[in-house]
């Protein structure tokens, strides 16, 4: 399918969202939920998997769903067409704190690899695939890293990532070591494999984990400081426990509540 070629503006700071024009019959496919609001004029398809299959019957739409599946997203996505005679808009939203990233594919080498939940939106004609890791470690320690989302042809690309985002190049030969949920996306030339730490009390005490994802150059990397991983279990960690309380009050005002209980006792003893 050919590439459209769309424009696009990123508002806002830590939580941003993506607008992108679409001259008349142009068109963008979006994650499931993402879309933030639209101009009337633009019809809304939800299809199976990316759209790029449309053209090859049942099965290839079948395949590209389940490809969709297996990365852990939806089995369908929405095409954002516009029908109208002038320019419209559609935008997309970044569903938690971070930037959004304007991924050029045909300045990349026509292939990126990201992070199952990072796609965003897209223009039209941007296939949606995945990524196994070759390497037997990466698959048995490779967590968020193992399966990556392939994004392949020559247009836009959106790739969400959390908190601040670095982009490193590296050199051939030159190695980074990431915890793996940092891993945002890298280009192809790129070798990611798993290495293990080495020590286990630092993986116990340390909270960094018993392996690290190494990153070989020459290629591009791209990094987020708040992997959605992290952020949620941080808020689990002080969500409210049984009783309505959170860990953090309950200790405190527990302590409260047996010292009032212990000198009110005391204090009946004296008298």
């Amino acid at each position: 399918m050919a590439m459209d070629v769309v424009d696009f503006e990123i508002k806002g700071a830590e939580m941003q969202f993506v607008e992108i024009e679409l001259d008349p019959g142009e068109a963008a496919v979006g994650e499931a939920g993402s879309m933030m609001f639209m101009d009337a004029g633009i019809e809304m398809d939800t299809v199976f998997g990316d759209g790029s299959q449309q053209q090859g019957g049942f099965f290839g739409k079948l395949l590209g769903a389940g490809k969709r599946l297996v990365t852990g997203e939806s089995l369908f996505t929405t095409i954002y067409t516009n029908q109208a005679h002038g320019k419209k808009r559609v935008a997309f939203a970044a569903p938690y704190p971070g930037k959004i990233l304007p991924m050029d594919l045909r300045q990349l080498g026509g292939m990126l690899l990201c992070q199952k939940d990072a796609f965003l939106a897209a223009a039209r004609g941007v296939s949606l695939g995945i990524a196994f890791q070759q390497k037997l470690s990466v698959g048995f320690f490779g967590g968020e890293g193992f399966i990556m989302q392939k994004l392949e042809g020559d247009g836009l690309a959106f790739v969400h990532a959390g908190g601040t985002v670095v982009r490193r190049e590296l050199q051939p030969g030159q190695t980074l070591m990431v915890d793996t949920g940092c891993v945002v996306a890298y280009t192809p030339s790129v070798d990611f494999e798993i290495q293990y730490v080495g020590k286990i009390k630092t993986a116990l005490f340390g909270g960094e984990g018993l392996f690290l994802a190494k990153l070989t150059g020459p290629g591009t990397v791209w990094l987020q400081s708040l992997p959605f991983s992290r952020l949620a279990s941080r808020v689990f960690a002080a969500a409210p426990q049984a009783g309505g309380r959170s860990r953090e009050e309950g200790s405190l005002l527990g302590g409260f509540a047996v010292g009032g209980l212990l000198g009110g006792v005391l204090g009946g003893d004296d008298e």
